[in-house]
């Protein structure tokens, strides 16, 4: 016997299992109404609702539907009304710039798109199809009490149908859709789930956005195994302390400069600090330094917990948390132990070729890039998945030391150095720009430029190519620093050094990413 796997199995279970429990608790402040709490069997009549909508539109079997929206129950609900039903979810980062979202929603022919309320200006601005406003078009996406037609397909094929498709910023100017099946979702958050022990006594607090390689696949954890969610719109310190302590959150999970908004929080909040002793943190995006991880731990009384991974892997790869062997160890050096990218998640094989690029294989990478085959070959050449990233395997853990690609990880989200380049090119004041990431506390990176200005151009200063930049560019992407520079260093056939660049700012640190 062969029966699929597919997203809608976590939401099944749950609805016969645990019904009457809460299963999301909605961002209370935000500009539609809030769905307040809503049941498992509140979202499985949600889920069968949105894909009854679906049918009356004429949306088929593999269509796309996309959604750019903040974090909101809405958001959470449409990944089985959409995907639980056959379609593909298209989530899309609320942050970017109209022409960004254009061409996502464009390239991936998504026949629906779902905007957050916020986002409202998008409905005259992004061609589509039907465009919905969530919210305010409730009824129309989920209209009234209807059943679904089924999705009829056989196992192997309903597995590796596509779930979603996650655009992610890679080394060229254009991001790359990254094709998640059902399969390689299941998977991820089954491993990921029992790796990280969740269960149904949990409660998940979403911090981290959940168009972001879909939230890292804890939709569908929490989900899976009957846990509580409770959504976070926008990340505040302050706000995601308070929210522990009043629904008893146990655990989350956080790039470094949510790390950091948090413990920066910590020093001015009184009494005791929230979750101490219950909560874990589960970190990704670039390792912290070793004294965040010892403050996470000892400040915070929290547990940290590190893992690797990228949006194509869907996206764990590897975790890193404590163990017993540990135990008796002084904490600066439990802290440093931990700061390593992680062992191999179950079912996930490491390796490090001769470049010192990271390789990996598993059952949950990625199928392909959409409509982009030059792409995914590179990407899985010899039947490996090309990480991009530079470091070492040994003694069962990874340790990333540089990354291969020229992207810049800043707040937990990928910048394309070319595509900042491109948006400082097109100032008539610049000649010559390379863009890196340099090290920084509360970003990890920072996007900065460094600009050789024309000799005929009139004078410029940072803040006004910051401001060209952010006509251009979603706000994350722009510089947050440009130094202006005579000229770049240059290889012997006018290729700009980049290596040579960074030296200056990541001079004295083990690794070249932070």
């Amino acid at each position: 016997m062969i029966i699929p796997l597919t997203i809608s199995d976590f939401l099944d279970r749950a609805v016969t299992v645990y019904p009457d429990r809460v299963a999301i608790v909605d961002e209370p402040d935000q500009p539609a109404q809030s769905w307040g709490e809503i049941t498992f069997a509140d979202l499985g009549d949600l889920a069968r609702r949105q894909a009854a909508t679906l049918d009356e539109l004429g949306v088929p079997v593999g269509g796309r539907v996309a959604i750019v929206s903040h974090n909101a129950a809405r958001f959470l609900a449409s990944f089985y009304g959409v995907a639980g039903w056959g379609r593909v979810l298209v989530p899309i980062n609320y942050r970017l710039s109209v022409p960004e979202i254009q061409y996502i929603v464009e390239h991936s022919g998504a026949e629906v798109l779902l905007v957050d309320p916020e986002l409202e200006h998008l409905v005259a601005e992004v061609p589509c199809k039907r465009t919905f406003v969530l919210g305010r078009d409730d009824d129309r996406i989920w209209g009234p009490n209807a059943d679904p037609r089924p999705w009829v397909a056989d196992a192997a094929t309903k597995e590796n149908a596509t779930a979603t498709i996650n655009y992610t910023s890679g080394t060229t100017a254009r991001p790359k859709g990254v094709q998640l099946t059902h399969r390689s979702n299941w998977i991820n958050a089954v491993v990921f789930g029992w790796q990280a022990t969740v269960t149904d006594r949990d409660v998940y607090l979403h911090t981290l956005p959940t168009f972001h390689a879909n939230g890292w696949g804890h939709p569908f954890v929490t989900t899976a195994i009957g846990a509580k969610s409770v959504v976070l719109r926008k990340v505040d310190g302050a706000e995601i302390l308070r929210r522990i302590e009043e629904h008893g959150v146990t655990y989350l999970c956080a790039a470094p400069a949510v790390v950091s908004a948090i413990l920066d929080a910590a020093k001015t909040w009184e009494g005791k600090i929230p979750g101490r002793d219950r909560v874990r943190i589960i970190v990704a995006g670039a390792p912290p330094p070793t004294r965040t991880i010892e403050r996470i731990r000892v400040d915070l009384g929290w547990e940290f917990i590190q893992i690797y991974g990228l949006t194509e892997t869907s996206p764990l790869l590897t975790m890193s948390r404590m163990r017993a062997e540990w135990d008796d160890l002084p904490v600066p050096e439990q802290a440093r132990l931990l700061g390593r990218a992680g062992a191999p998640a179950i079912g996930v094989q490491i390796k490090v070729d001769d470049t010192g690029e990271v390789l990996a294989r598993s059952n949950h990478i990625l199928a392909s890039y959409w409509e982009n085959p030059e792409a995914t070959a590179s990407a899985l050449e010899d039947d490996w998945f090309h990480t991009g990233d530079g470091g070492t395997f040994e003694d069962g853990y990874v340790t990333i030391a540089d990354r291969k690609k020229d992207v810049i990880i800043t707040g937990g989200e990928n910048v394309t150095s070319i595509e900042v380049e491109d948006a400082l090119m097109s100032h008539p004041a610049v000649r010559e720009v390379a863009v890196i990431g340099i090290p920084d506390e509360k970003w990890g990176e920072l996007v900065t430029a460094l600009v050789v200005l024309d000799e005929s151009a009139e004078s410029i200063d940072e803040a006004a190519l910051i401001a060209h930049c952010r006509t251009r560019l979603a706000g994350y992407k722009c510089p947050k620093r440009v130094e202006f520079r005579p000229e770049l260093a240059r290889t012997a056939t006018g290729k700009i050094q980049k290596f040579k660049l960074r030296q200056e700012f990541w001079q004295g640190r083990d690794r070249q990413v932070n």
